[in-house]
């Protein structure tokens, strides 16, 4: 009897591992992004929100959102991945039955008021929203996310800001799940590829399902 019932257990081990193996999902192959091993946890920010709310790690949640940082006088890398996110939404939409959001989160606060990013996202359309704060509360939360910007002097009025290029994804969950790598083509801007996030976040869609 005792024989039997440890043929037993090894039976059920070998049942359950088989099992595992065929029901785990391994990462999808991706062209531009990378997802996280873990789905990581926003860090608690308020800042403010061209709808009229306050934004906060609650406003990403029942949603997928792409975080990307940028501002209104950007001459280059901004306007265009905001284009290249309109001119491919239809597709983008058309993965998930969810809501889906771009925060363009300005890192030119000293210029960016709500009343200068209203219009320039909402150029893009109603799913585009402004995020602004002061470096103080922007800056950590900037960084928190794994992007970056460079501040100005405090007397410059004529300038340029530096910042990550990148396209952060946020889950329904409200958790970083994946990041969007930007692409350096000869002679042109390091920005996203747009067909390859179209078919990288449809394959993301598909396997958080």
């Amino acid at each position: 009897m005792r024989i039997v019932y440890v043929l037993g257990l090894i039976a059920v081990a070998v049942l359950g591992a088989t099992f595992f193996s065929f029901t785990r999902q391994s990462p999808p192959s991706l062209e531009a992004a990378r997802i996280y091993d873990t789905p990581r946890p926003l860090a608690e920010f308020s800042l403010e929100s061209t709808t009229g709310e306050m934004a906060t790690p609650a406003s990403l949640k029942g949603q997928w959102t792409f975080l990307f940082t940028g501002y209104t006088y950007c001459p280059d890398i901004c306007p265009t991945t905001m284009a290249a996110l309109k001119g491919h939404w239809d597709e983008l939409t058309s993965v998930s039955d969810l809501p889906i959001k771009v925060w363009m989160i300005s890192v030119d606060p000293k210029r960016d008021s709500l009343a200068q990013l209203a219009p320039y996202v909402g150029f893009f359309g109603e799913d585009f929203i402004g995020i602004r704060g002061e470096h103080p509360q922007l800056y950590p939360f900037v960084t928190s996310i794994g992007m970056m910007y460079s501040v100005p002097e405090e007397h410059e009025t004529n300038y340029e800001v530096a910042h990550s290029a990148a396209i952060v994804l946020v889950n329904p969950e409200g958790r970083q799940h994946a990041i969007f790598q930007p692409i350096s083509r000869p002679g042109q801007y390091t920005t996203i590829n747009p067909k390859f996030m179209v078919s990288d976040f449809k394959k993301i869609v598909q396997a958080y399902r």
